[in-house]
């Protein structure tokens, strides 16, 4: 009755794929057809699987393989992503979820991993360690703003007196040094600059960088992506001087207002963060009720799932260190690393 299918990078069925996605109420900007592409040029094979009924697609399953000598080898849908896993009638994705242990198997990775979104009726396991983070849109800026907790509320304001301005557009330069400093202070390695740009042109106007400045001077940036009139801030920072000046909580409002006036979005995700970490109670912070993300696995060739946390204590010591790296020598080891941190 259904046949499982890969999608090829140049496939003429990428748009029948990306309607079924947008269709779909459990399909997200993570599950597009373009992501294959991206993944790609940053050196990772894509298993991009769908099902067929009557030659029409009734599901799909995207994957990719990451794989190192330091962080291992696991199939994941969809690496680099908050959400993944397979869409479809729950017997398509049952038929999906067991094709993807079968290739996992005939691939040999350590484990398959899938980023679900919501609890699912199957036999692998799940683990809960993240939290995902969204609010609807009000129809003005002093709506948002009063739709925001009192004290985050109070902060924003504060923000709003700082002579603080901002510009939308697909500039890399200042949101990739911003964003560079930003990753760096954290002590993680950031991505190449060439990976923001395959994602500004893989996904064109549903792409959008967030620039603010205090007398000219980029303070804060954030990388965004639209789908389904829903606004998600993805890869955002600022540099030292942006706790002082407010600028991130400046940043996150203007995107708001303006993903709301002037793209007709009417929802706004923020993202995942790991449980009771400083992200997750900084969200929390605006109002947002935390919902945990049912991430499963299947074990493959592993005795068991590797600890890639940062709150692992055989991390923190590397943390401390490249914290104290210089910018540019961390934009030039970071993206070694950062490609297999999927």
């Amino acid at each position: 009755m259904y046949q499982v299918s890969g999608l090829a990078l140049d496939d003429k069925r990428n748009a029948d794929w990306d309607k079924f996605v947008k269709d779909s109420s459990e399909g997200s900007f993570f599950h597009l057809a373009g992501w294959q592409q991206v993944l790609a040029d940053l050196g990772h094979q894509g298993f991009y699987l769908y099902a067929t009924c009557e030659q029409q697609i009734v599901g799909v399953l995207p994957l990719a393989r990451v794989k190192s000598r330091l962080f291992g080898d696991a199939l994941v849908s969809t690496p680099f992503c908050v959400y993944g896993g397979a869409i479809g009638p729950d017997e398509v994705k049952r038929l999906l979820e067991q094709s993807a242990i079968s290739l996992a198997s005939e691939l040999g990775v350590d484990h398959l991993e899938l980023r679900y979104r919501y609890p699912q009726n199957n036999q692998l396991t799940t683990r809960i360690q993240h939290a995902t983070f969204q609010c609807p849109l009000a129809d003005s800026d002093a709506e948002i703003l009063a739709g925001i907790k009192k004290k985050q509320r109070a902060v924003i304001r504060q923000s709003l007196n700082q002579q603080l301005s901002f510009t939308l557009d697909n500039s890399l330069d200042n949101f990739y040094q911003t964003y560079s400093e930003s990753v760096r202070n954290l002590g993680t390695p950031v991505f190449s600059k060439t990976y923001f740009q395959s994602l500004l042109k893989v996904f064109g106007d549903d792409a959008e960088i967030l620039t603010v400045r205090k007398d000219g001077k980029a303070v804060s940036s954030v990388l965004s992506f639209y789908y389904n009139q829903q606004v998600l801030p993805y890869y955002g920072g600022g540099i030292s001087e942006a706790r002082e000046l407010k600028s991130n909580d400046f940043m996150y409002y203007q995107l708001m207002c303006h993903a709301r006036a002037d793209r007709d979005c009417n929802s706004y995700d923020f993202g995942r963060s790991k449980v009771d970490s400083g992200a997750y109670s900084y969200k929390k912070h605006w109002g947002m009720i935390p919902q945990e993300l049912h991430y499963q696995y299947q074990l493959i060739n592993a005795s068991a799932l590797p600890n890639l946390s940062p709150n692992n204590p055989k991390y923190q010591l590397f943390i401390k260190l490249w914290q104290k790296l210089p910018l540019s020598i961390s934009q030039w080891l970071g993206p070694k690393i950062s490609r297999y941190l999927g």
